[in-house]
C-alpha cells in the first residue's frame, strides 16, 4: 500500500497517549530493535519534553554533537543487536544506539538490511518490518503505522555506527505516489533516522 508520510502524526499522538505511558516499564532494547509499536514508543514522550523524566529513568542528557539529535547516556548500558552500548539518541520518530563500530556494514549485513546509500562515507540501509493499517481511536482516521529498522553512520559521530528504530504514523495516499527520479540526490548528512527502503508489497517510510 502507497503511502504519504506526515511529519506531524507522529508528534501530536506521542502528546495525546504520551502521558498515559509515562509511569510504564520502557523496554528500551525492544524499542530499538524493533519489537515495539508506536503505541510503546509513545511512552518515550514525557522523556523528550522534560529531561528531569529522563534522569529519573537512569538516562543522563548529553551535549548535542547533532543538532537533529536528543543523546542520552545511560546508566545501566543495554544490548541491542549482540552488542552492548551506554549513548542512545532520539530524533523525531527514531529511537538508536549509537555503537563503537567504525564500518556499519557488517551490521546491516547481519540485519538483512537493504542499502539505500553508500558513498562518499554515508551509509544508510534499512528494511521496513511492519506495515498495517490502523485507526485513530477518537477520530477514526484511517492511518499506516510503520515500523523501520535502519543503520547508517553520520560525520558528527565518526568512528560509531548508528542503529534503531524509526516508528511513524501515516496517511493513505490519495493518488498514485510519484514516480522516484532516476538520479537521486545523497541523503543529508546530519539526519540519523531509518532511512526508507522499501520491500515487496509494503508502505515506505
Amino acid at each position: 500500500m502507497n503511502a504519504v508520510r506526515s511529519t506531524c502524526l507522529l508528534p501530536l499522538f506521542l502528546v495525546a497517549i504520551g502521558s498515559a505511558h509515562a509511569q510504564s516499564t520502557i523496554d528500551l532494547s525492544a524499542l530499538i530493535e524493533c519489537r515495539q509499536s508506536v503505541s510503546e514508543f509513545a511512552a518515550l514522550a514525557p522523556v523528550v519534553n522534560d529531561p528531569l523524566k529522563a534522569v529519573a529513568l537512569g538516562w543522563r542528557p548529553l551535549p548535542q554533537g547533532n543538532l537533529f539529535m536528543a543523546e542520552y547516556q545511560l546508566n545501566t548500558p543495554i544490548t541491542v543487536f549482540g552488542h552492548t552500548s551506554d549513548h542512545v539518541a532520539m530524533a523525531g520518530g527514531t529511537i538508536l544506539a549509537i555503537l563503537d563500530m567504525a564500518d556499519p556494514r557488517p551490521l546491516a549485513k547481519q540485519l538483512e538490511l537493504e542499502v539505500g546509500y553508500d558513498a562518499d562515507g554515508k551509509f544508510m540501509a534499512g528494511r521496513e518490518l511492519v506495515s498495517r493499517d490502523v485507526n485513530d481511536a477518537k477520530t477514526g482516521e484511517a492511518l499506516i503505522e510503520s515500523v523501520v529498522l535502519g543503520v547508517s553512520n553520520v560525520k558528527s559521530h565518526p568512528g560509531k555506527t548508528l542503529a534503531g528504530c524509526t516508528y511513524s504514523l501515516d496517511q493513505p495516499a490519495e493518488d498514485e505516489a510519484a514516480p522516484a527520479p532516476a538520479s537521486p540526490e545523497p541523503p543529508a548528512d546530519p539526519a540519523p533516522a531509518a532511512p526508507n527502503i522499501q520491500t515487496p508489497g509494503s508502505a515506505g517510510v
